[in-house]
């Protein structure tokens, strides 16, 4: 790889863990901020899910965006308005206001973290092992953030917990400036066009814009491995939800579930790192798929492992490894598939996708463990995801046979 392209990545190299870490860290202060106010469990629960809702309604708007006035500079903007609003957490003790400034602050971070995968995806031409390397960088801010936010929490409470957000946010500034602007492309039918001027009214999203990135979903790569992602998705809702209250049933401790968390995260940096070697695999799709079932299977089977530490965290490592593997894999393939002036907009429905079942999955697995049981509701919830897969092996079939049928007559010409 060229000097002149190495030294971009490494710029997103540094970028990566403070943009993922920079939403985890938020996230983990809530629920912290929020019982120190007194409010109830169901309070803790609204707020925490907050974050999502504005997320999913705008990630593709804000992904067509970045494809249209520049991928760097709208991250930018979104950055610095989460560094606007962090200080206004601890001025606001009231549910109501507490709930408007989640709403916001849980997009503008989400934002940030679509646009550092957008800026990878468009730099690195869709190259797995570049995307590996990003997301192992991405998953050492994932994994320290908790660890962080616990520390300066119980260090200085919230005035400075929320002064700190601003200082990453401050790190991350510094290193997008250190990475340059994606070059622009127009769509075919617009060849030659130059990088369009913001105006007020690009504020609002465009019917065209949403109608245009769900099309995306008629190229079959795109499609079945955002259905990849979202099950995969899944697997992480379920661990921050039942997950932990089956935990808590067994009688370990807070500290403990931490390790448990954060083993996983440590194992899927490292998964990353073989994302490049698992392209040579075969048939990238199908690697895709047997990963994310095997990683349902594995915490599926939660409940059988009899609470046993030294069984959990081996089984955490097995699918943070799995999960860390397949998801340069997912961006590798939607950046290859997608046009290159669609980067940001198959960001955008990727998060649509994560976000989607990450509002639905827990309340489904709470309804289900309700019901019949928290070991249950892993074997119900984890059998229908793995029925789920047979339909995507199929379709993944049925694209690979078609592939082959279209290669066959080009290699007789030749």
């Amino acid at each position: 790889m060229h000097a002149s392209v190495t030294r971009p990545l490494t710029a997103l190299y540094v970028a990566g863990p403070f943009s993922m870490g920079y939403a985890d860290f938020y996230t983990f202060l809530m629920p912290l901020y929020a019982l120190s106010l007194g409010f109830d469990a169901a309070e803790v629960g609204i707020l925490v899910g907050a974050r999502s809702i504005v997320a999913l309604l705008l990630s593709i708007h804000i992904g067509v965006l970045m494809d249209r006035f520049g991928t760097r500079k709208v991250t930018l903007f979104f950055v610095w308005t989460s560094m606007v609003l962090a200080p206004l957490f601890p001025l606001v003790p009231w549910f109501w206001g507490l709930l408007l400034l989640q709403l916001m602050n849980g997009a503008v971070v989400s934002f940030a973290w679509s646009g550092a995968q957008t800026l990878i995806a468009q730099l690195a031409k869709g190259e797995a092992r570049d995307l590996g390397r990003f997301t192992f960088f991405a998953r050492l801010g994932s994994t320290t953030a908790p660890i962080l936010g616990g520390a300066v929490w119980d260090f200085g409470g919230a005035w400075l917990s929320y002064l700190v957000g601003v200082a990453w946010g401050g790190v991350l500034t510094a290193a997008l400036l250190r990475a340059p602007e994606a070059e622009f492309f127009a769509a075919p039918r617009e060849e030659g066009a130059a990088r369009a001027r913001f105006r007020a009214r690009d504020v609002w999203p465009r019917r065209s814009d949403y109608a245009n990135s769900l099309m995306l979903l008629a190229i079959p790569a795109i499609a079945v491995s955002l259905a990849i992602m979202a099950m995969r998705n899944s697997t992480y809702s379920i661990q921050t939800s039942v997950y932990v209250v089956y935990l808590k049933q067994v009688g370990l401790v807070g500290t403990t579930i931490g390790l448990l968390f954060s083993s996983a995260e440590i194992a899927s940096g490292f998964g990353a790192l073989f994302a490049g070697r698992a392209m040579g695999l075969g048939n990238a799709q199908r690697t895709m798929l047997s990963g994310t079932a095997l990683s349902i299977l594995l915490i599926a089977l939660t409940p059988l492992l009899g609470g046993i530490l030294a069984l959990l965290l081996l089984f955490q490592m097995v699918r943070g490894w799995l999960e860390g593997v397949i998801q340069p894999l997912v961006l590798s393939a939607q950046a290859r598939a997608a046009g290159r002036h669609q980067q940001g907009a198959v960001v955008g429905l990727r998060q649509t996708g994560q976000r989607f079942t990450s509002i639905i999955v827990p309340p489904i697995m709470g309804w289900i463990a309700d019901r019949c049981g928290v070991g249950e509701s892993f074997f119900f919830l984890g059998g229908f995801m793995l029925l789920l897969c047979i339909p995507l092996a199929l379709a993944i079939r049925r694209v690979g046979r078609r592939q082959s049928l279209n290669e066959s007559p080009a290699g007789a010409i030749d």
